[in-house]
């Protein structure tokens, strides 16, 4: 495998407290993704009110997050956080206004809407059925890396604008959460310099609080902090669940997302096999991280929460710290889990500007596409050859370009892929139908080595 320096496997050789501190940073790192997604659904039923929980939100990323561990032989370091690939399907079927579901209920529509997402999940157990039967190496033929390198550049270029989009409220605060983490994953010594997302984040909050402090205001007028939800908020609270319930419509809308969120799932596997020098995809299968990100996606929309998907911040994180032990993760799973029941301290967290956020993302999503041009760098991708142009041109245009993704209607409903969704298959299709193909997997095991998906034992080369 990739010879990785100063790399963490055990973060026990740190200490408890400094393992918790870890935790908090992976928490802190997935947390702004996260609550995006149920205020952006939120805000396309049109409600004053919480439609999906912030709450609940928090609880099933925790909660799926360790399931995902225990599928995967707790071996691998992932997060799985709200997906952001099914908010087209949340935007259809909150703007549903025919048949039943023209008097429906707000709350009525997202049970509806997380019946979908129980199958869309369900769907991933037949991806794994099918790994499981042909064998992972008959399926990795068709994921080469002028098709994986590509899709996990568009992953964190996808990102790229909402990163823009949070730093451009504060652009002074966004630069010194930026500054800080650059400073300390630099120059910073011993814990300090595995930190430094977590720095960024406290240095950056303490100076939006002497600001808030002193008067100043972001420059469209809006106040740096919000404390209007932490007053309101209790200090003890169950999340409040609710129970799905199925209608074909929304079935159609959500479950054909499943094909994005896969596809999605698998590039993350690659990038966090590639980041982390492990064979993630033989071991312990890619079968079974589909498994456990599909059954998690599921049991999720079982209580009201969102579909989860693995988590290219925390991908981000794991490149930054080197400290690449899973335990850490399930550390930040765990809090995710506690929060939830804290509303007080969950709109405290989520009182953090979004500046801090896209001053934080920056880095992250940067890190994301870097992964990428790293794995193609690294596999001597030959671009001199038209095949391999074509099909990384058409990967990243397909990713970046379809920025509302593609709708088109089966059985009179709107049903949206994603780019990345777009990207993914348009990739795969042509890798597997342009003549000229110079790459078959398994024959070359230190070029798959550099993807983290080759065939070797693990303990070779490490």
């Amino acid at each position: 495998m990739n010879e990785q320096k100063d790399v963490i496997r055990d973060a026990r050789v740190l200490g408890v407290p400094k393992m918790m501190l870890l935790g908090l940073q992976h928490m802190f790192a997935m947390f702004g993704a996260t609550i995006l997604v149920p205020i952006l659904v939120n805000s396309y039923f049109g409600s004053d009110n919480q439609v999906l929980s912030v709450q609940v939100t928090l609880f099933c990323a925790g909660l799926g997050t360790l399931f995902f561990h225990v599928c995967s032989k707790m071996k691998v370091p992932a997060f799985l956080g709200s997906s952001f690939a099914f908010l087209g399907g949340f935007a259809t079927i909150a703007s549903l206004d025919q048949g039943e579901f023209a008097t429906m209920s707000d709350s009525d529509k997202l049970a509806h809407a997380c019946g979908g997402i129980i199958v869309a999940g369900l769907l991933y157990l037949v991806l794994a059925l099918i790994i499981k039967l042909v064998g992972v190496k008959r399926v990795m033929r068709f994921l080469p890396p002028v098709v994986t390198g590509p899709i996990i550049i568009c992953i964190g270029l996808s990102l790229a604008p909402s990163a823009v989009n949070n730093a451009s409220t504060n652009w002074i605060l966004a630069l010194i959460a930026f500054a800080v983490i650059v400073i300390f994953n630099i120059w910073g010594k011993g814990m300090f310099k595995i930190i430094p997302i977590l720095m960024g984040v406290v240095i950056s909050y303490a100076v939006a609080l002497i600001m808030n402090a002193c008067g100043l205001t972001n420059p469209d007028g809006s106040a740096i902090l919000n404390f209007a939800g932490v007053a309101s908020a209790s200090w003890v609270g169950l999340p409040p669940f609710q129970l799905p319930k199925f209608s074909l419509t929304a079935i159609l809308v959500m479950a054909p997302i499943a094909i994005a969120s896969m596809m999605e799932h698998i590039g993350d596997m690659s990038a966090i096999s590639a980041t982390v020098g492990e064979n993630f995809i033989e071991d312990p299968g890619l079968h079974r991280t589909l498994i456990g990100d599909g059954i998690a996606t599921s049991l999720s929309a079982l209580i009201g929460g969102p579909a989860n998907t693995t988590y290219g911040e925390n991908t981000g994180v794991l490149e930054l710290s080197k400290v690449h032990d899973p335990k850490v993760i399930r550390l930040a799973a765990v809090y995710a889990v506690i929060l939830s029941f804290i509303p007080k301290v969950s709109e405290i967290i989520g009182s953090m500007p979004a500046s801090i956020i896209g001053g934080v993302s920056f880095i992250l999503y940067g890190m994301i596409s870097a992964i990428g041009v790293r794995n193609i760098v690294e596999n001597h991708v030959d671009f001199t050859k038209s095949r391999n142009l074509i099909i990384a041109a058409v990967i990243l245009v397909c990713g970046l370009g379809f920025s509302n993704g593609l709708t088109f209607t089966i059985g009179g409903t709107s049903v949206t892929l994603t780019a990345l969704a777009i990207a993914a298959i348009a990739g795969i299709l042509l890798n597997a139908i342009l003549p000229g193909n110079d790459y078959h997997f398994g024959e070359n095991p230190e070029a798959d080595a550099s993807r983290g998906v080759d065939m070797r034992p693990h303990d070779l080369e490490k």
